[in-house]
């Protein structure tokens, strides 16, 4: 039952990150409620994700763009060292420490994942955000992707909406790309650490991959806000068990 449980979770996880993202808001809690240890369930729902990222960049490769005067390999670099930075404080720190902030990061996740698309739209008349600052939101958020990344790409789209970026393609090949490489040098931390649980990592790769290239099919007969309202009420879901878990 446990397999049956992570190939489900897998299977729609990889689903929802073709139609909307917020896949992980179902691997990594499958994950633990099976016996893995939170920061081994982190690091291999990473594993078990960051695969989709590439695919996807591939096929947005022709809508990569600089963001205005700011070269794109800056923005890489700082998502690789973010990234990395991340995932080496997630085996850094004492693991209770992980235990207590999960829930407060699944809050933000989801709070990010639900109201993203209409704080960027409210912030972004009134917030201009200069190339220093850029970059150093850039790292900070990839340093939340290293070390827990849930909903990274959203927060990414918001961070990005505030300085008037507003070509939805561009944003979106950015996106997949630069998350890519935040969650491409967390996943090499984590492996050369030997934090994967790889039995239940690679059920679960192979499940998202299928769940992947099907929700790709139907993503576009699906009616978008069902699917964002559908992935919110989960997360919401998901947070609350992790508080009471954590807490009570």
């Amino acid at each position: 039952m446990d397999y049956v449980l992570i190939i489900v979770a897998a299977l729609i996880a990889g689903t929802m990150n073709a139609v909307a993202g917020g896949g992980s808001f179902l691997t990594f809690p499958a994950l633990v409620f099976i016996g893995v240890p939170p920061v081994v369930a982190n690091a291999s729902s990473t594993v078990v994700l960051f695969p989709a990222s590439f695919a996807s960049a591939w096929a947005y490769r022709k809508d990569r763009k600089n963001f205005g005067d700011l070269g794109f390999k800056a923005m890489a670099l700082m998502s690789v060292a973010g990234g990395t930075l991340g995932a080496t404080l997630l085996l850094s720190l004492p693991e209770t420490a992980f235990d207590f902030i999960i829930p407060w990061l699944l809050l933000v996740a989801t709070l990010a994942f639900a109201f993203g698309p209409y704080l960027r739209l409210k912030l972004q008349r009134e917030i201009k955000l200069n190339a220093p600052v850029f970059l150093a939101v850039q790292f900070v958020a990839a340093i939340y992707g290293g070390y827990f990344g849930g909903a990274v790409g959203l927060i990414l789209l918001s961070f990005w909406g505030l300085s008037g970026f507003s070509d939805l393609r561009m944003l979106n090949a950015n996106k997949t790309l630069l998350a890519g490489l935040m969650n491409a040098a967390a996943v090499v931390i984590f492996i050369s650490a030997g934090r994967v649980s790889w039995t239940e990592t690679l059920v679960m790769l192979a499940a998202a991959i299928t769940g992947g290239y099907f929700g790709a099919r139907v993503a576009r007969r699906l009616n978008p806000r069902f699917v964002r309202a559908l992935i919110t009420v989960t997360s919401v879901v998901v947070t609350v068990a992790f508080f009471v878990r954590s807490y009570l």
